[in-house]
């Protein structure tokens, strides 16, 4: 028996700079429902978009928040010419959401119909680039990435099989680089 009993996740928190303009995203773009809202004692404002599978999509708005910090904090922008998403330690890369494999073109036809810039459809693959230029057998997951209003990394992504597999997927150690910062 496992030592929690995780039955998935309940939310995953991050800040809005406008509040109206993420509501209108994630609702009107994503379709996305909004199923609470909080105002804080503060002045800002907490909010819950229902991403399927009784798990959240919340929002703070914060009166005060210091400025974005990309590629910092967030991946820049810039990462879908550029391909580089690295992030700080500590930092929030980006939220993937998954969707039905037959799904993934015609969701990303669809955002672009909206005018949402789309990366092209990528395989992650177990080959050292990370990638395959087609769906192949050593495909794990097909996904596009884009941006919200907020420079927020979106990703929609659908398992081509099912992860796990102690001789395919766990091939590598992790890495300790010591210290405590």
């Amino acid at each position: 028996m496992k030592e929690f009993q995780l039955q998935g996740i309940n939310h995953i928190a991050l800040v809005s700079k406008d509040m109206a303009r993420t509501v209108d995203f994630y609702t009107n773009t994503l379709g996305l429902s909004l199923i609470k809202t909080i105002a804080l004692p503060d002045g800002g404002q907490h909010f819950f978009f229902d991403i399927g599978n009784g798990d959240a999509l919340a929002f703070f708005w914060f009166p005060q928040a210091p400025n974005a910090a990309p590629g910092i904090a967030s991946v820049n922008p810039k990462a879908l010419q550029t391909g580089d998403i690295r992030t700080a330690h500590g930092s929030m890369n980006h939220v993937a959401f998954n969707i039905p494999l037959a799904k993934v073109e015609e969701y990303r036809e669809k955002l672009v119909a909206k005018g949402v810039q789309v990366t092209p459809l990528l395989h992650h693959a177990d080959v050292p680039s990370g990638y395959v230029p087609e769906a192949d057998e050593s495909t794990f997951i097909s996904s596009f990435y884009f941006f919200d209003p907020d420079g927020i990394l979106l990703e929609f992504a659908a398992n081509v099989r099912e992860l796990g597999d102690p001789v395919r997927d766990i091939q590598h150690e992790p890495i300790a680089v010591g210290g405590t910062d």
